[in-house]
């Protein structure tokens, strides 16, 4: 089953993943809201392309981690589209490598606060948002996990591997809770993605430099993620929820 229009709700949209996925939703003729944080120039680059492609595009600067700016994205995001039927829950964070036993307490809340907590407030609007009846195509809830969370990131980012270890269970246990609203819950898990979030962990050229490690022999990109999230997102995925789908060529 497919269907043509959806209407998408896309956080952390400015740049990376999450601006691929969102020129992607908008090529396949969908609505899109983009929540962003501060970068609001990558923002309205993100919007203006779309809107040059004829599409519909509407940037929300919103920090997950706050619960009410996490209410405000969502009632922008429905009044802007008239409603939503997709949430790609993609804001996250990473910060520089080092191993747990030298991690300030800062750092560490930081993480939970933006990567978990942040994705459980998205989750829980989608939650409340979403419901339908089953003469509707199922809404769509996609998480972005990592591939960090089965290998673990040790000596690097083991902080943000937890992270995303917990959205890999929210991923299984909210599929099972909401499948009865007529919601589909899966997740992807990315490896080693050719995005600026490198940088912000101290290393710009991690993926190029780890790529022939990969089965596959390269890094990849954000926009072969986001056709596995848009898929997932779409009518054409319609009997897949409580799956996670590994998107890092076999690492």
């Amino acid at each position: 089953m497919s269907e043509a229009r959806r209407r998408i709700l896309v956080t952390g949209g400015s740049r990376g993943i999450g601006r691929a996925t969102a020129l992607l939703s908008a090529r396949r003729g969908w609505p899109v809201a983009l929540g962003y944080h501060s970068d609001v120039a990558a923002a309205e680059s993100v919007v203006e392309e779309v809107r040059t492609g004829g599409g519909m595009a509407h940037a929300i600067q919103a920090d997950v981690a706050q619960e009410a700016d996490v209410l405000h994205l969502f009632d922008e995001a429905e009044t802007a589209l008239g409603g939503l039927d997709a949430v790609v829950v993609n804001a996250g964070i990473v910060a520089p490598g080092m191993p747990l036993a030298r991690m300030e307490a800062d750092r560490l809340r930081r993480m939970i606060d933006t990567n978990l907590v942040g994705a459980l407030f998205c989750a829980r609007e989608a939650a409340r948002r979403l419901p339908r009846g089953t003469e509707r195509p199922a809404a769509a809830l996609v998480l972005v996990s990592s591939a960090a969370a089965r290998l673990g990131a040790p000596f690097e980012y083991v902080d943000y591997a937890a992270t995303k270890g917990a959205l890999d269970t929210l991923t299984i246990g909210l599929a099972k809770e909401l499948g009865g609203d007529n919601i589909r819950v899966n997740a992807v898990r990315p490896g080693l993605i050719e995005t600026e979030i490198h940088a912000s962990g101290g290393r710009p050229d991690r993926a190029r430099e780890l790529g022939s490690g990969v089965p596959l022999g390269r890094a990849g990109t954000a926009e072969e993620v986001a056709e596995a999230i848009v898929w997932l997102a779409s009518g054409n995925a319609s009997y897949a929820t409580g799956a996670i789908l590994d998107i890092a060529g076999g690492r």
